[in-house]
């Protein structure tokens, strides 16, 4: 048995099948030009697209992240070995074919052999599987989230020859496939090793040279904490992408991204606010686009401390806070209030579990009979990663605050140090932020990816709740084969979710983009942002 929907749907018959479907993510890459609607240069030689996101990476290790600001630009640089299309599946590209070996865990992956980094070298099959042991072994250069989160199930990788690479893993082959067709990358080893000790510490470093990927565009240019120049690779196997030039800055307000929306100073911006959309709207040339992505927001309470290591109390955090209200009101309606880890559409969401409605009566209860009546909580917020981020956490924090026998406040902090937090395990002497507000997208399109990381207990130490029978839940849905039976499993791991609250329940968030009206692109549930998916 092999790999699902890889035997008769090549790139360009994807291409069909979206185009067919009314969408222009196709994974092609279709020459356009922003200014020159002929498909030509603009006068000075190149076509240009400039895109501008919340936050700019903080490193340039494309293994030391698991955020999508962080993907969308790197992705371009270091390619994904498979291209996925949310609904659909994964789908050859560095890759070319892949094959399970029945019972023995693993799964062959068959290279292409006309694949070359930016510095000229071949990719080899060893490049693969040293960035895959790289990516999931902790002892090896930088403690991955795509390890933890990403590439949960995945034990290890060998190079069999020059262009085939068996992937080994302790789960069912169907799950293995969801992580490893959305996470595995390659760096080019020697190059790593030799010039950044690799093996041991994050890649590092301030020149374009500190980039050295195989995707359809090397670095140009580089500004340390605000802004990426790419230019087209030209010896790149693929399909020539779109733009020639592509620029990635950063603006951490809203109304800095939609002023250089209106000024053409950009020609798209992510996480444009709900207040915001209207002036989008009535700006020349620009337009809003949105859908609902896969992304749940929601505060973890890590059940190591007190007073979140009693269910009644974390149960009372999640009756305190009015959910729809707060979509209502600080989201302007995009968004929908949530119980559950992952969101509408993900393989295993229980249609079943409603969201907890705020009964102040209860929470008061819940926290008397917890034994924590009186407790005093901080909620550390992040400001400008996820839609009114920080006005959506002070006002959960004003909410729990008004119960009689609970004080909160709520503390604004960047969103590294939310991150951070969230990586930082349960074991009490590790972590000093046992309750925050963060934001999780499924994009795998599978409840595993929405829970594993968080509440496995082995192997796991960026876990950020405890529990033997959740973890044991989780643990039994990825030895299912039969989809049925473990899309069953899925959703009794998430009612078990929801009855043991290790999270401050909030909502499903809306992506909102202001787009250049000429840009033909639609906006995907899993919330990345390709260029090759763009044409005009």
């Amino acid at each position: 048995m092999k790999g699902a929907n890889r035997h008769s749907i090549d790139r360009r018959t994807l291409l069909k099948i979206t185009g067919a479907a009314g969408a222009t993510t196709g994974l092609g890459a279709i020459a356009g030009c922003l200014d020159d609607p002929d498909g030509g240069d603009d006068g000075d030689g190149e076509n240009e697209i400039t895109i501008t996101l919340s936050q700019f990476p903080d490193t340039i290790d494309p293994l030391d992240h698991i955020t999508g600001d962080y993907f969308d630009v790197y992705d371009h640089i270091y390619e994904p070995l498979f291209d996925f299309e949310p609904g659909e599946g994964i789908f050859a590209r560095v890759v070319e074919d892949w094959e399970i070996q029945e019972g023995e865990g693993a799964t062959e992956l068959y290279l292409r052999d006309d694949v070359v980094f930016h510095n000229g070298d071949d990719l080899t099959a060893e490049d693969v599987a040293w960035t895959i042991e790289r990516t999931v072994d902790p002892d090896m250069g930088v403690v991955s989230d795509i390890g933890s989160y990403g590439l949960g199930s995945i034990e290890g990788a060998e190079a069999l020859d020059e262009t085939t690479v068996e992937i080994q893993y302790g789960a069912a082959p169907g799950l293995a496939e969801f992580e490893f067709g959305n996470y595995a990358r390659a760096l080019n080893m020697e190059w790593a090793i030799d010039n950044y000790d690799a093996e041991n510490e994050a890649i590092s470093g301030a020149d374009p040279e500190d980039f050295n990927g195989t995707g359809p565009y090397e670095v140009v240019d580089f500004t340390s904490g605000e802004e990426i120049v790419l230019q087209r690779f030209d010896d790149y196997w693929g399909d020539e992408p779109p733009f020639e030039r592509v620029t990635f800055n950063a603006d951490g307000e809203s109304s800095g991204r939609v002023a250089a929306l209106e000024t053409a100073e950009t020609d798209l911006t992510i996480n444009i606010l709900p207040e915001d959309v209207a002036t989008v709207q009535d700006a020349d040339d620009v337009e809003i686009r949105e859908v609902t992505s896969f992304r749940n927001i929601f505060c973890p309470m890590k059940n190591t401390v007190e007073p979140f290591d009693s269910q009644e109390f974390r149960q009372a955090m999640n009756y305190a806070v009015d959910n729809e209200g707060i979509v209502d009101s600080v989201l302007s309606g995009y968004g929908e209030a949530r119980g559950q880890p992952v969101a509408p559409g993900i393989n295993g969401f229980n249609d079943e579990i409603e969201p907890y409605e705020q009964d102040i009566g209860t929470a008061e209860s819940l926290v008397e009979e917890s034994g924590y009546g009186g407790a005093e909580i901080e909620l550390v917020v992040p400001q400008g990663r996820y839609l009114n981020d920080a006005q959506v956490g002070e006002t959960v924090a004003d909410q729990i605050d008004q119960l009689d026998n609970v004080s909160c406040e709520a503390s604004i902090e960047d969103f590294g140090v939310v991150s951070d937090a969230n990586s930082a395990g349960v074991d009490p002497d590790g972590f000093e932020i046992p309750f925050y507000l963060i934001g999780w997208g499924t994009i795998t399109g599978d409840t595993d990816y929405g829970v594993q990381g968080f509440f496995t207990i082995p192997d796991n130490e960026a876990r950020t709740f405890d529990d033997e029978e959740l973890s044991d839940a989780i643990l039994e849905s990825q030895q299912i084969e039969d989809p049925d039976d473990r899309r069953e499993q899925l959703e009794e791991v998430n009612r078990l979710a929801r009855e043991k609250a290790p999270f401050l329940f909030l909502h499903t968030q809306e992506s909102i983009y202001g787009v250049r009206e000429d840009i033909q692109w639609d906006p995907r549930e899993d919330e990345t942002v390709y260029i090759w998916g763009m044409e005009q």
